[in-house]
């Protein structure tokens, strides 16, 4: 197959890309218990960069400590860390590969285990979360002025030590995507209200990391194409939201979908048409194509290398989102470009035992995919063979006996 749309280089006016494969970010849970960088990162993103990714995204880095997503993110506000976050950027740009940090801020949804109180816009509590999740708290107008300086600084503190661009994570259900939804934001201020008041921390967040890196750094987002649940954030008021933030300049748009209510970006009920052809949210990018200038990325359900050309050709999207794969092929770049490439092929992670999958499906599977990372951050290969049973070992090992949290990619 000819791959020469995947190997182009994508030129902007923040970046040059050597090609169009794009690593997503997917949740380490490889930092210290107080949300340091650790040399399992170091090498885990070294092994990407030799596999012939054009761009690397971070999982979760949080801009506070004392607001995790999950044990084991990495945090970042201020310069204590900055040797290891050096060695970090410099494992992840071998080879003229691109690395950008993920931002992010949880808000509510964080475990119980790591949050008595969480913080939200509203004192919305998440749906069917009552045993994962406490009820947050509604953020005062001073702590939302502080979040904003937190993202501008951690982005700061990244274009410091080596990263070449940030991406601000507003999709998944995490806090700037419950800023964006009328279901979880029902504020009366100016946060809140209709979609203009909505998304005025995002735009706030965006302008302040601006603000501290400059013009010349690239900055890209993660934005949901809907929440997919009822009074959520919908398919209008995102392509709403990509014309006002492509306005402003972000420089790079990756697409998903869902949050962990309703958990789209897994890959859960999705359409024949979809599954044929494999990407989850081709259809969106394909409309948004038409409103926006920032090149365009859709991550979620790519696995073939005739899917991949085919969406490059579409001219539909600019770069490939891969997720999944790159935890169980990290060279599959490089095997693409060199003839050898076999499709990965992914499959629900399950103990074979009913009541327990369907109770723990959602954390026994991005466990398993965590484990492979952990893996490759020992220096070992991933084993596609792991035991789901060493999963739920592991699971419960770390956790507890009463370890059902949802964790999050």
């Amino acid at each position: 197959m000819d791959t020469l749309s995947l190997t182009t280089p994508l030129k902007s006016k923040t970046f040059t890309i050597k090609n169009r494969f794009f690593k997503a970010a997917m949740s380490e849970a490889l930092g210290t218990s107080q949300n340091n960088p650790t040399e399992s990162l170091i090498h885990l993103y070294s092994r990407w960069a030799k596999g012939g990714a054009g761009l690397l995204v971070s999982g979760n880095v949080m801009v506070d400590r004392k607001a995790l997503g999950e044990p084991g993110n990495v945090a970042i506000e201020d310069e204590r860390d900055l040797g290891l976050l050096k060695k970090w950027a410099n494992a992840g740009t071998q080879h003229d590969t691109h690395f950008w940090v993920q931002l992010n801020h949880p808000g509510k949804q964080t475990p119980k285990s790591v949050s008595k109180r969480p913080v939200a816009p509203s004192a919305v509590p998440l749906l069917g979360g009552a045993n994962a999740f406490n009820k947050p708290r509604a953020l005062t107008t001073n702590e939302i002025g502080d979040i904003i300086t937190r993202f501008g600084r951690a982005a700061s503190i990244v274009k410091k030590a080596g990263f070449t661009g940030v991406q601000i994570h507003a999709a998944h259900g995490y806090l700037i995507s419950q800023f964006l939804s009328p279901h979880h934001n029902q504020r009366t201020d100016e946060w809140g209200g209709d979609l203009n008041g909505r998304m005025q921390f995002l735009v706030e967040v965006y302008k302040e990391i601006r603000k501290q890196i400059g013009d010349d750094f690239p900055i890209g987002i993660k934005l949901n194409s809907a929440d997919f649940q009822r009074g959520g954030f919908t398919e209008e008021e995102s392509m709403k939201v990509l014309k006002i933030m492509d306005r402003v300049g972000i420089d790079l748009i990756e697409i998903s979908g869902g949050n962990y209510e309703n958990p789209k970006m897994l890959g859960g009920d999705v359409k024949k048409s979809t599954k044929e052809r494999e990407a989850y949210f081709l259809e969106y990018a394909e409309k948004a194509r038409h409103l926006v200038q920032a090149p365009l990325v859709v991550t979620g359900g790519f696995r073939s290398e005739e899917a991949m050309v085919a969406a490059i050709e579409s001219g539909a999207v600019d770069m490939i989102g891969i997720g999944k794969p790159f935890a169980l092929n990290p060279d599959l770049p490089n095997q693409i470009i060199n003839g050898s490439y076999e499709t990965v092929t992914t499959k629900p992670i399950k103990t074979g035992f009913k009541p327990l999958d369907k109770q723990i499906s959602s954390m026994l599977d991005l466990t398993w995919y965590e484990q492979q990372l952990a893996r490759m951050g020992k220096g070992k290969d991933p084993d596609p063979d792991l035991s789901p049973w060493n999963t739920l070992i592991h699971m419960m090992t770390t956790h507890g006996a009463t370890m059902i949290q949802k964790r999050r990619a």
